[in-house]
């Protein structure tokens, strides 16, 4: 009798056990889950807004970028934006009918505002595009064309210094391009010279297309092409660097395509020329999608960085790498990481390169010159 007595109690105390280490299991269970949804709540947080500054919002170069930054294609689509759209007074009724288009869009990212005023188009941006200015199908002389455009980014660089973010990183779109930015830098001193950069990405991007055309494999598959120099004619698009992936095998250029002629007439003239035929044309309203699509593709690698073992072109103001003159701003090979960009560095340059790319640098210190001579 004893016995069973005492065979009930140590189930019981064994039921105990068990079901207090039950409770305990059920506790840290669900203390995890707390602990799980906590994070969870901070990664669906939504993001704070980014203020990205479009001054010449109405052109065609601004009317085919505002939908793709609205769109989420050059800060990703879980950021929301706020556009910034500046213009001339004169195109005011351009500038109400692009902020109807896109409110009428429903852009689940954007919020919008619409000004002539640069004070309040500049308030505290995060990301300055600058597309305003005249271009040569203006009828205007290369004097004339350096004259009135300058002076917008002399006019700009102020406000922008006073008004922006501390760390607004700055686009020049507008030819010519180098200079425009360099001018912008000069009168804007308490900007970073290293957030003051131009587009040199639409001439890269021709370059790698070309090569996947000829080589009949999709652009994605080519990479670490090179522009040097100025956004201009005397730029220099460099191959002696690049790859082709072709069957999961990452290839020289130069083994890829043959044609050594090729690339070194044709090659360098369409990627060199490209952008003057466009202004040339009649139909350039359509070809300002390319260049939409390059300024997206020159913020988001900035932003977000480039891809482990891949560079791109930018025109960024020179430290002396390659023996460029520190006081210019000249599209280099760069790397971006954490916002930041950084020139590739020890790459091996050919005498025909070093002579194009001293060539550059001489026509942008002659552009340089003229520039400052229309400001004084």
């Amino acid at each position: 009798m004893e016995l069973i007595i005492d065979l009930s109690v140590f189930r019981k105390i064994k039921y105990l056990e068990l079901l207090h280490k039950g409770h305990i299991v059920l506790v840290y269970i669900a203390l995890f889950w707390r602990i799980i949804r906590y994070i969870c709540s901070f990664l669906k947080k939504e993001k704070e807004p980014m203020k990205v500054l479009i001054k010449g919002a109405t052109g065609q170069i601004g009317y085919a970028i505002v939908p793709m930054i609205a769109r989420g294609i050059m800060l990703g689509p879980d950021q929301p934006v706020i556009l910034h759209l500046l213009d001339i007074e004169q195109k005011i009724d351009d500038l109400n009918l692009l902020r109807m288009e896109l409110l009428g869009s429903a852009f689940p990212l954007l919020k919008l505002v619409a000004t002539i005023d640069n004070v309040e188009a500049c308030k505290d941006v995060n990301i300055a595009i600058m597309i305003a200015g005249y271009s040569r199908k203006d009828g205007l002389d290369t004097k004339d064309l350096m004259s009135k455009n300058v002076s917008i980014y002399k006019d700009v660089a102020s406000v922008l210094e006073q008004h922006a973010a501390a760390d607004c990183k700055v686009l020049v779109v507008t030819n010519p391009a180098n200079t425009n930015a360099l001018i912008l830098k000069d009168f804007a001193p308490s900007i970073p010279e290293k957030n003051i950069t131009c587009l040199t990405r639409l001439d890269h991007n021709i370059a790698l297309s070309l090569i996947a055309q000829k080589v009949k494999v999709p652009v994605s598959d080519v990479k670490n092409v090179i522009i040097w120099g100025n956004h201009d004619a005397k730029q220099y698009p460099d191959i002696n660097h690049a790859t082709v992936t072709i069957k999961n095998e990452e290839k020289p250029v130069k083994e890829c395509i043959s044609d050594d002629h090729w690339l070194k007439t044709e090659f360098i003239t369409n990627v060199q020329q490209r952008g003057a035929a466009f202004n040339r044309s009649q139909k350039a309203k359509k070809c300002a999608l390319s260049c939409a699509s390059a300024a997206c593709d020159h913020i988001h690698d900035w932003v977000y960085g480039t891809p482990k073992g891949k560079w791109v072109s930018m025109g960024v103001y020179s430290d002396g790498s390659y023996g460029i003159p520190k006081d210019i701003i000249y599209s280099f090979p760069v790397k971006c990481e954490k916002g930041k960009w950084s020139i590739v560095q020890g790459l091996t340059i050919d005498a025909l390169t070093r002579e194009k790319m001293d060539v550059a640098a001489k026509d942008l210190k002659e552009e340089i010159s003229m520039a400052k001579s229309c400001l004084d």
